[in-house]
């Protein structure tokens, strides 16, 4: 029972969550049998809509949600999963385009691997930043827009379409593109891939040093540093680009798995509700995964909703929004570290030569 007492809460916010949307449809005038009816359909009515829909869209924010729950375990607030997803869009549609055809079976797992090595080295320039002072709150929420218009160059410049009239890339050739493992639905080999993502990260922090370090040092930077003797600035920094990896490589499955191409609007904001998938996981990347199919059917149901209900699906990204101030409202101890590390860090730039900065934080 003992263990189990950790999920309660966010157990009760998932049950929650039908009480929320009825009570925001009748504010709204509208009738919630009819909608919720509709939301349901869309996201568990067939088999299509669990393996075309809610399972495609659960793979990204599976992806980014570990992202983020690894950074916030370690002691950092990465809000950039949303540039490292895009990056990591980027470095795959480019990787796949230009040297697939050569590349033939290995063509898909490099794909993968350039998203994740782009998203690395994205979230490696906020890791440097923050060694010298700067939050990662900031250098991280600006490297997003970065991302953005750098894939918006990308798509408009040396990747567009031949006749330059549609701002996208060509489409990836068949060999760079992830399998499908149902035939006649849009599921593809990527949600295995968070699925072992997921487990590997689970294993790593509960069961390895590199995974002890990331612990003690987002729980108490200062005693993991004095008493553990763990450099904490190089494990964060590690930590720092692992995640940054993690969502990159689900910005290059998206491209290898769903839209075959590079778009300007690549992403509806998965790097931003993948914090919320995190925070609702309680940064337990065993509960990243139902985290994120339960976010993956919200976001399924909710065309189906404004499509067979009239209900706009904004009525969905508010319920989230309730949702994750009611998980935080019933208690998040268990995050409180991720918040405690920041100021220790900021310290400890300060002691490396960064001070002025750092002190103004």
């Amino acid at each position: 029972m003992r263990r189990l007492r950790p999920l309660l809460v966010p157990l009760a916010a998932v049950g929650g969550i039908g009480l929320l949307l009825a009570a925001l449809l009748l504010a709204g005038g509208r009738d919630p049998a009819l909608a919720l009816e509709a939301l349901w359909s869309g996201a568990f009515g067939s088999a299509d809509a669990v393996l075309s829909a809610t399972l495609v869209r659960a793979t990204p924010l599976i992806m980014a949600g570990l992202a983020v729950a690894l950074a916030f375990r370690a002691g950092i607030l990465n809000i950039g999963a949303e540039g490292q997803l895009l990056a990591g869009a980027g470095a795959g549609a480019a990787v796949g385009i230009i040297a697939g055809p050569a590349l033939g079976p290995l063509a898909a797992p490099l794909v993968l691997v350039a998203g994740a090595a782009l998203g690395a080295a994205w979230a490696g320039v906020a890791a440097v930043l923050r060694r010298r002072g700067v939050p990662e709150v900031i250098s991280t929420l600006m490297l997003n827009f970065v991302a953005l218009h750098a894939v918006g160059w990308l798509v408009r410049g040396p990747l567009q379409e031949p006749s330059r009239v549609y701002p996208q890339s060509v489409p990836l050739p068949e060999a760079a593109r992830l399998p499908l493992l149902v035939p006649g639905t849009r599921l593809h080999a990527g949600i295995l891939v968070a699925v072992a993502a997921a487990a590997a990260l689970w294993f790593g922090l509960r069961h390895t040093a590199a995974g002890f370090r990331v612990r003690a040092s987002g729980a108490s930077p200062d005693a993991a540093r004095s008493a553990g003797r763990i450099d904490v600035a190089r494990t964060t920094a590690g930590a720092f680009l692992v995640s940054g990896a993690l969502a990159g490589l689900a910005g290059a499955g998206e491209v290898a798995g769903v839209t075959y191409a590079l778009y300007e609007n690549l992403s509806p904001g998965y790097g931003y509700t993948a914090i919320a998938v995190a925070l609702l996981a309680r940064l337990d990347p065993r509960w990243v995964v139902p985290s994120g199919l339960l976010f993956g059917a919200l976001e399924a149901g909710a065309g189906a909703m404004q499509r067979d209900a009239g209900v706009p699906a904004s009525v969905v990204d508010v319920a989230e929004a309730l949702l994750i101030l009611l998980v935080l409202a019933l208690g998040a101890g268990q995050l409180s570290g991720s918040w405690r590390g920041r100021a220790p860090v900021t310290a400890h730039a300060r002691e490396e030569g960064s001070g002025r900065l750092g002190a103004g934080v």
